[in-house]
């Protein structure tokens, strides 16, 4: 597969990004939003479900060791992708189409491509399961609609960095890990904010809806841990909304996965990372609860992608943001210990 690196620096400013939006949105408009089998199901959960799910206390420990074994072997949910026909013999998958060298449309490509660390690991799935990279129907998703199209049917699997966690394990079924990342803070240069401590009194911060930041602000500053002044209101569909809410000058910090957060400084030159990241989160793809087999055959894929195919990955898209050293974004060994 041709993977061309985007040319995409020097998009700081706020028209822009204007400019990313509105492409972002024309090919949302553009990604057909029915089933496989040709007609939606009705949904099992809306946005009430999504921010629901977040708004639930994490309990357990470990998470990302909730997953089951690896397996090559068929199933129910793997053998009706397999079993489809036609143009519809695809793999259907939530993805994100504007976050910066994970899942976006690079308008220097043909077709304004889809590319990225995310996009990467979708043709290595399909490649597996339907023997063609491309054999891939992809899904633009905002940030708080992904458990819901996934328990509504609408994807088979959503790879969208989506964090963890065992609130989300208790809708979804997810992989091993893909990816190690922690939440931190993105600010102005100029800002007098120095990272998630006390300088967040009195600011502004955006977070997406359903996200993980939002609930770790939720939380901490019920728990004293965040200053009580620190507005928390703003919340968007999607990530990349909140830096353009920061170059309008409608909030002053944003807080996502520093991933992220890294990707969206090289886009604007006139934003920085703040301190160091605070949280210690991982990403997973996110199934059906009851695809016990589609779960184990993508963790037989990250298996394989973890020993050949993550490092020139991460090389590809996230070395120029993250740096080359690609150790501490590297998941952990996993362990499998759900059994059914």
């Amino acid at each position: 597969m041709r993977r061309a690196r985007a040319g995409l620096r020097g998009w700081g400013g706020v028209g822009a990004m204007a400019a990313l939006c509105a492409l972002a949105l024309a090919f949302a408009l553009l990604l057909p939003l029915t089933l496989p089998g040709g007609s939606d199901a009705p949904g099992t959960g809306g946005r009430g479900s999504a921010d629901g799910t977040q708004a639930s206390t994490d309990t357990c420990t470990a998470p990302e060791e909730q997953t089951l074994a690896p397996s090559s072997a068929g199933g129910p949910t793997v053998d009706a992708i397999r079993n489809r026909r036609g143009a519809k013999r695809r793999l259907v998958v939530g993805v994100d189409q504007n976050s910066y060298r994970w899942g976006y449309r690079d308008p220097n490509t043909e077709g304004a491509r889809l590319e990225g660390f995310d996009i990467d690991l979708v043709h290595r799935i399909a490649a597996d399961i339907l023997g063609d990279p491309d054999a891939v129907q992809f899904k633009a998703i905002p940030t708080d609609q992904r458990i819901p199209a996934i328990r509504s049917g609408r994807v088979d699997m959503v790879v969208r960095t989506m964090t963890i966690t065992c609130a989300r394990e208790r809708e979804v079924a997810f992989s091993a890990p893909y990816f190690k990342t922690g939440q931190q803070v993105l600010a102005p240069k100029s800002s007098t904010i120095t990272g998630y401590d006390g300088s967040l009194a009195g600011k502004r911060i955006c977070t997406a809806a359903g996200s993980t930041a939002y609930l770790k602000l939720s939380g901490d500053r019920e728990a004293g841990r965040l200053p009580a002044t620190a507005d928390i209101s703003t919340t968007v569909p999607n990530q990349l909304d909140c830096l353009v809410r920061l170059q309008l000058g409608e909030v002053d910090a944003v807080v996502t996965d520093g991933a992220l957060a890294a990707s969206q400084a090289a886009q604007d030159p006139t934003v920085e990372l703040k301190g160091t990241a605070f949280t210690t989160e991982y990403y997973g793809v996110a199934m059906r609860k009851d695809a016990d087999d589609l779960v184990r055959r993508v963790n037989r894929v990250l298996v394989g992608y973890r020993a050949s195919g993550w490092q020139a990955s991460y090389d590809t898209w996230l070395s120029a943001t993250l740096g080359k050293d690609a150790a501490p974004s590297m998941p952990p060994a996993p362990r499998y210990l759900r059994t059914g």
